[in-house]
């Protein structure tokens, strides 16, 4: 279920970086017309401040990167258009097989797709995502994964997998970017143990989860504070944070 090396090369250039909407709501107050970043603009951001962005953000630079990088791949969503939009990357190796590679659901590797390939399994799989075991499973012309949790908690997520078309997909983006949620979100992926765990800042909140269970921070009452414990945890330039988080205490 694993993709080749020539696709985890691309994918590996993208362990450091964590889905966010910090830099959502700070762009949105700085842009004077369109809001979806550019990837040169996210390149220099990247340099500047340390930060990555949302779903939409990390699919177009992973694309980019793609193509420079001689891999065949192009966007896939649901809900288009809308709020609730979430967007990935499906990548196709030499062989034509297709791999989901989503970064803003903070994968840890991309998975195959393809029910015809020899390499495909119907199996509980780990190593894909923090916390969970994955399950791939075709339905029509969309694939359902189930996500098993230690707990024993069960949960799904529909991705339809044809390729959405890319003016559409930018159309898509500028909606997005233009529609900013009160409640702040972040997630990034961690080293705990022997291994890769999910970090997430949600609506004043923190916690990380593991095949352990989940464990919860101490409450933090302050931006400062706010800004002390993400830049640990991401690397984003504490000046950055500032703004951003001040933009959300405000909302």
């Amino acid at each position: 279920m694993k993709a080749p090396q020539s696709i985890l090369t691309t994918w590996r250039k993208f362990d450091e970086f964590p889905m966010e909407t910090l830099t959502k709501a700070w762009f949105y107050h700085r842009a004077d017309n369109l809001r979806q970043r550019s990837v040169s603009q996210m390149r220099e951001h990247r340099m500047q401040y340390g930060i990555s962005g949302n779903c939409f953000d990390l699919a177009l630079w992973l694309l980019d990167e793609f193509q420079r990088d001689g891999i065949q791949a192009y966007p896939i969503g649901h809900d288009i258009g809308t709020e609730d939009a979430h967007v990935a990357v499906m990548a196709l190796d030499e062989n034509g097989q297709r791999y989901l590679c989503d970064l803003g659901d903070q994968w840890l590797n991309p998975i195959l797709i393809d029910v015809e390939s020899e390499d495909y399994s119907n199996e509980k799989c780990r190593g894909f995502f923090p916390a969970a075991e994955v399950q791939i499973v075709p339905v029509e012309k969309e694939i359902e994964v189930i996500y098993h949790r230690p707990n024993g908690k069960i949960s799904k997520q529909v991705y339809v997998i044809e390729p959405i078309d890319r003016d559409i997909f930018l159309e898509a983006a500028e909606y997005c970017q233009n529609h900013v949620n009160e409640k702040p979100l972040l997630e990034v992926r961690k080293p705990y143990k022997n291994e890769i765990a999910h970090w997430e800042f949600y609506n004043w909140q923190s916690f990380l989860s593991t095949t352990d269970g989940i464990f919860h921070d101490s409450p933090l009452g302050k931006v400062e504070e706010w800004v002390e414990r993400i830049n640990k945890m991401t690397g984003f330039r504490k000046e950055f944070l500032l703004e951003a988080i001040r933009i959300y205490e405000d909302m």
